[in-house]
């Protein structure tokens, strides 16, 4: 009976796991040596986000069977998300401050969402840092809306260093990867035997 062959997919997981974890280390540095150039690429990406989105929203606002509460809603919201997008294009510098307030403003509902989940479920596991979790966020938020573009270079340089970390470990696991998948399609398969010719 043979032992089964590692599946195709493991052979070649190791390489796809590479090549993220080298972008992820590359994309850090970038972004912990030139954080005012990864800004200004990241609130580019946002406007455009932002017109892409705004423009869907108006469609979906008039092609969508909804009712006529969702068809306001739908069209308000696509209305603004479009002037936030022509502000972003107006302005690098209002494109830059528009995201700082928009992950403030993420920060502080995710904050606030995290804490009051916390502290009204006693049964929660890990409840306390849940709670430390929630403030760390609600914190970082106002922050974020208090000093915007200070906050915003601290950030990049923050998520530089955990790209980098994540890449690391990304690039180390690929080569743990490859070894498994080396030794599951190095097994020799077992002997048959034969069943007594009577």
């Amino acid at each position: 009976m043979e032992s089964p062959s590692p599946p195709s997919l493991l052979k070649h997981l190791w390489a796809s796991t590479l090549l993220s974890g080298v972008l992820a280390v590359v994309l850090g540095v970038l972004a912990w040596t030139w954080p005012t150039v990864t800004i200004i690429v990241t609130a580019i990406f946002f406007g455009a986000y932002l017109l892409i989105t705004g423009i869907t929203q108006v469609v979906f606002a008039f092609s969508l069977h909804v009712s006529a509460g969702g068809r306001v809603l739908l069209f308000i919201s696509g209305a603004a998300a479009l002037i936030l997008a022509l502000l972003c294009f107006r302005s690098l510098q209002e494109s830059i401050l528009l995201l700082s307030i928009w992950i403030g403003i993420g920060f502080i509902f995710r904050g606030v969402a995290t804490a009051v989940s916390a502290i009204s479920d006693s049964t929660l596991p890990g409840r306390a840092w849940e709670i430390v979790i929630g403030l760390l966020s609600l914190v970082a938020g106002i922050f974020m809306l208090a000093w915007p573009l200070e906050s915003l270079e601290t950030l990049t340089r923050v998520v530089g260093i955990w790209l980098i970390v994540i890449g690391v470990f990304e690039v180390v696991s690929a080569f743990g990867i490859r070894k498994a998948s080396k030794r599951l399609g190095g097994t020799t398969p077992a002997p048959t035997t034969e069943a007594p010719v009577s």
